[in-house]
């Protein structure tokens, strides 16, 4: 309903979740500041149970991001880019630390109900982190389409006995 009103106080909310198997815990981040987290240092986030995390013990912390567009070139990959602001050198030294691929999900709340999801998207890959001082920049795609197997087998007597009585 907050969608379709002209004027609202809802305010919607991008969580991030980053898991790779170098990582202790899973990198959660949020793209608004709900309420305070920490005291000493000061830190804000927002506190949801989506995609498995304790809201009390595990708040998705606040970061400024923006998206970049994607490119509409016939050639291009299928890509989002998200780019992060880096307020703590510790981040850039974790993100090139980071050899193989990691997967991201994202899903979108509204800071009233951070554990109602109203849209969400798994199962996705960050291919490319550029970082310099001042911010990440995460692309992010599925899995190619191109290396999935083609055909899937054969439609065989052995295989799919009922097509062929």
């Amino acid at each position: 309903m907050a969608q379709e009103d002209l004027t609202t106080d809802e305010v919607y909310v991008a969580l991030f979740r980053i898991d790779h198997a170098s990582l202790a815990a899973p990198i959660r981040l949020s793209t608004d500041p709900t309420e305070r987290v920490a005291e000493e240092p000061v830190i804000y986030g927002t506190r949801s149970a989506w995609a498995g995390a304790n809201p009390l013990l595990e708040p998705y912390l606040w970061a400024i991001a923006d998206a970049i567009l994607p490119s509409d070139l016939e050639d291009a990959p299928a890509t989002a880019q998200i780019a992060i602001e880096a307020l703590d050198h510790a981040i850039i030294e974790t993100v090139r630390s980071i050899t193989s691929p990691p997967t991201i999900r994202m899903a979108v709340v509204l800071a009233s109900t951070p554990d109602v999801v109203e849209a969400e998207w798994s199962n996705l890959l960050i291919t490319t982190v550029d970082a310099d001082a001042g911010e990440i920049i995460l692309t992010i795609s599925r899995e190619e389409i191109e290396n999935e197997f083609f055909p899937a087998g054969r439609m065989s007597r052995d295989r799919f006995p009922g097509l062929h009585l």
